[in-house]
């Protein structure tokens, strides 16, 4: 993954938890350098292994730091140089999401190595869309339901959220089904 991603990892954790649970979760993870270069890739196991020692240190399951990360990765790219990209990709909630492939083709202009996730989006209504969800990491489906929400949130809506498949020998993807 890129370094923008473990730079918003450490902005969730400074902002709401402060300095020395980070250095705490840096070296419980092995990262002994003073912080990411954003347009770098890393190892996707540096990124897991940050959530990890997150979960541990703030004793919650990964899933739930991968959610509040998902949360905050809107905010923290919008305002981190991202938010015009980010506006262009939709006017309203259904077809923002509808876009998120478009997104990251606009961004992986601009770093060659992404190897970001496709999203599908199928049975849209007024007040709902499912979304497909595929990818070639393990483990990411909560971060997709915090990124959700906060998407809703940046369109003043309150997202539900809820897994109503999962990726298998026999299904290729998550699905999501996402009400508001």
């Amino acid at each position: 993954m890129y370094g923008i991603v473990n730079k918003a990892i450490k902005d969730l954790v400074v902002t709401n938890y402060g300095d020395a649970a980070w250095k705490e979760i840096c070296s419980k993870a092995g990262f002994l350098e003073e912080d990411f270069l954003g347009m770098s890739p890393y190892p996707d196991k540096l990124t897991y292994d940050l959530v990890m020692a997150a979960a541990e240190l703030l004793k919650v399951e990964p899933s739930a730091v991968l959610e509040l990360f998902g949360e905050h990765w809107i905010l923290y790219t919008a305002e981190g140089g991202y938010g015009d990209i980010i506006r262009m990709t939709g006017e309203t909630f259904p077809e923002f999401l509808s876009n998120l492939d478009f997104l990251h083709d606009r961004i992986q202009n601009v770093m060659p190595e992404l190897r970001p996730p496709l999203f599908t989006t199928r049975n849209e209504t007024d007040r709902s869309i499912e979304i497909e969800y595929r990818t070639h990491r393990s483990g990411l489906s909560p971060m997709v339901i915090g990124i959700i929400r906060g998407t809703g949130k940046r369109f003043g809506l309150t997202a539900q959220v809820e897994q109503i498949e999962k990726k298998s020998d026999q299904q290729d993807c998550d699905v999501f089904r996402v009400t508001w």
